[in-house]
């Protein structure tokens, strides 16, 4: 995993740390021995710390730059101090010196745990599988000064879920009425007029006159008949669609947040810090 110096990490990382800087603080050992100064910090991928960079100066004997690894430290912000759980001269002289420009890879990482790893660990060392959880002793930050408490607080959270409203079925039926057209028509009949001549006393030639027996005048008559058949057309034509209407809703709800009290006794300095750009270092 690489690693990165605090300042390329998070170049605003005194704001994250509310003012704070790490690498002003001094290193001394629990019985209040100063053995040297942060020089820089190396975090991981998260921005988890990882390492401290030392500028050792242990008795004007040794001066070296050196890996501290941070589960070992104990970070007293209000003193301005770090402490360091024995770290002795021989220890520093076995560490490998370290440079601004030197690449810290998984060897260089291994021979800085060497030093501090217990005897009576009976961890085995694989580069491929490795990470930092196998030494918690090593780089877990567990004790008073590097606790994490975290504050909760309750969000609403909106989503969005598709329920059936209702269903609309079209369909069609078939209504009768009774429907009636006039239809014109002709139709025919006789008329029979009789009349008497202009002169009843006008005498008629014999030879005219021609006495028949049977004679009968025929005349067809006819009349019209309505036909009446139906037919069918289009009256009107549906088309059923559906649209999309959108809308806002607007939703409340009490939530809840934890904010952090904090009770001190006697006289004592308590700066807060903000760690909200890398929560995780």
């Amino acid at each position: 995993m690489p690693l990165y110096k605090l300042g390329d990490f998070d170049p605003n990382y005194r704001e994250t740390f509310g003012g704070d800087d790490v690498k002003s603080l001094e290193l001394y050992t629990q019985s209040g021995v100063r053995v040297g100064d942060i020089s820089d910090v190396l975090v991981d991928y998260d921005g988890r710390f990882r390492y401290l960079v030392i500028d050792t100066n242990i008795e004007d004997s040794i001066n070296k730059k050196i890996l501290l690894p941070i589960g070992l430290s104990h970070i007293d912000y209000p003193a301005k101090r770090v402490y360091v759980d024995g770290l002795s001269k021989e220890q520093v002289a076995h560490l490998p010196e370290y440079h601004d420009n030197i690449a810290v890879d998984a060897d260089y990482e291994e021979r800085v745990r060497g030093v501090f790893r217990p005897q009576t660990s009976n961890l085995t060392y694989d580069r491929q599988t490795y990470n930092y959880q196998q030494e918690p002793d090593l780089y877990d930050l567990n004790d008073q000064y590097h606790q994490t408490f975290r504050l909760y607080e309750e969000r609403l959270i909106a989503n969005k879920q598709r329920v059936k409203t209702g269903e609309v079925a079209v369909g069609k039926h078939i209504e009768t009425e009774t429907a009636r057209v006039e239809v014109p028509i002709q139709r025919e009949r006789v008329v029979i007029e009789r009349s008497s001549p202009t002169s009843l006393d006008a005498v008629v030639n014999p030879e005219e006159a021609q006495f028949e027996q049977g004679e009968v005048a025929r005349i067809e008559l006819y009349e019209e008949t309505p036909e009446i058949r139906k037919e069918a057309f289009v009256r009107e034509e549906v088309r059923v669609r559906k649209i999309i209407e959108n809308d806002t809703v607007e939703a409340q709800e009490v939530i809840r947040r934890e904010e952090l009290d904090i009770d001190t006794e006697g006289n004592l300095l308590v700066n807060e810090t903000n760690l909200e750009k890398h929560g995780n270092v």
